[in-house]
């Protein structure tokens, strides 16, 4: 009798949604992902991407503010959070050290250029970006909302961590024309329409979360009830009944659905 070949084991990873209030609802920063990237290709996500080794720097804990009572691994999560964005977005929560206000867009003009890209390809690290530019992470921004780890059947699996933050109102979110091809703010009933369309691709991840973000009206509204609401790890389990196969998680994670059609490959992908 022939065993299951072992699961990858999962890479820790870090997503966030900038939130902000528009002229009808909460709308929530997206951006589509190149067609050639392996993981999510073309897909519809949030800003985000796994772990890189300067993110453990222990120069880093010394810059961050808002991290008192965190244990070492959910101060990571918190940098990688913020890292991600700045590369992915220019986005940045931080601030000169001191200081209480983030950044303006003066100052991102400035440090996009210079450390955007690298950041990414992880020619430095962001301790030596904080040190040299007297930066501190403004990680009491993050407020968690989810945790996803990818199913153990995929051959690359994420453990994800998402969190909700409130975009700075001076910094301007656009994409990095790389990784990511396009950018757009959106309610998130317009995203679920736009998937439903065809338009975008939403990974399960991505929808559910999608989704809860449309039980708040505001951004205030979906900060609290994230607060207020503890997060249940997710790892869809395979089931096979009649209907095929199907992705069974638990219902106290609050989605609302316990159990959904994988996804399917996108078009050229096995």
């Amino acid at each position: 009798m022939s065993s299951a070949p072992p699961s990858s084991t999962p890479r820790l990873a870090a997503t966030i949604l900038l939130l902000r209030d528009g002229a009808e609802a909460l709308e929530v920063f997206m951006v589509v992902r190149h067609h050639e990237i392996d993981f999510a290709a073309g897909a519809l996500v949030f800003p985000g991407g796994k772990l890189a080794p300067g993110d453990e720097d222990p120069r880093v804990q010394l810059r961050c503010t808002g991290i008192a009572g965190l244990a070492p691994e959910q101060i990571t999560l918190r940098v990688a959070a913020i890292r991600e964005a700045f590369e992915e977005c220019g986005v940045l929560l931080a601030r000169a050290r001191g200081e209480q206000r983030l950044l303006g867009p003066a100052r991102l003009a400035e440090l996009g250029p210079r450390y955007r890209k690298v950041l990414d390809k992880g020619d430095l690290g962001i301790a030596d970006m904080l040190e040299t530019e007297d930066l501190e992470l403004a990680c009491e921004e993050l407020v968690p909302f989810a945790h996803w780890i990818t199913p153990v059947f995929m051959p690359k699996r994420f453990d994800t961590h998402f969190y909700l933050a409130v975009a700075p109102a001076e910094q301007l979110a656009v994409h990095d024309g790389s990784e990511l091809v396009d950018s757009l703010w959106l309610r998130p009933a317009h995203a679920l329409s736009q998937a439903a369309a065809g338009v975008h691709t939403l990974v399960p991840a991505t929808e559910l979360n999608v989704k809860n973000l449309g039980f708040s009206d505001r951004v205030e509204d979906a900060l609290d009830a994230a607060r207020t609401h503890a997060v249940v790890t997710v790892v869809p389990e395979v089931i096979k009944g009649p209907q095929g196969k199907r992705l069974i998680i638990p219902a106290e994670a609050g989605y609302g659905v316990t159990e959904f059609a994988p996804p399917q490959a996108p078009p050229g992908k096995p």
